[in-house]
């Protein structure tokens, strides 16, 4: 199962390590020096001209990438759940992505 994060950018659910308000996040100098470190480093992929309102953190082939999104993390989480609210996911996997049980 894939994440749609806006544009034509989808992201297999098993690669997500979560999921983050860019308001509510980059108050922390740790939020805002991990970001700087990982654009230096070429693993922010942003996905729209707009103003991104989340980021999300993917571990694939054992690196990390930030995905930068215009939609909002309730948009995001929404979207999830409706995939699990549509499959025969277990309640462990749930909680297993969203860090709580939906």
């Amino acid at each position: 199962m894939y994440l749609h994060l806006g544009q034509n950018t989808v992201v297999p659910f098993q690669s997500i390590l979560g999921i983050f308000d860019l308001d509510n996040t980059t108050g922390s100098q740790w939020t805002r020096q991990f970001l700087k470190e990982a654009e230096d480093a070429g693993r922010v992929i942003s996905i729209s001209e707009e103003l991104p309102k989340s980021f999300v953190l993917c571990m694939e082939q054992g690196e990390s990438t930030i995905y930068l999104s215009q939609l909002s993390p309730t948009t995001l989480l929404k979207r999830a759940e409706s995939h699990f609210s549509d499959s025969n996911w277990s309640d462990q996997a749930r909680e297993d992505i969203h860090g709580r049980a939906i």
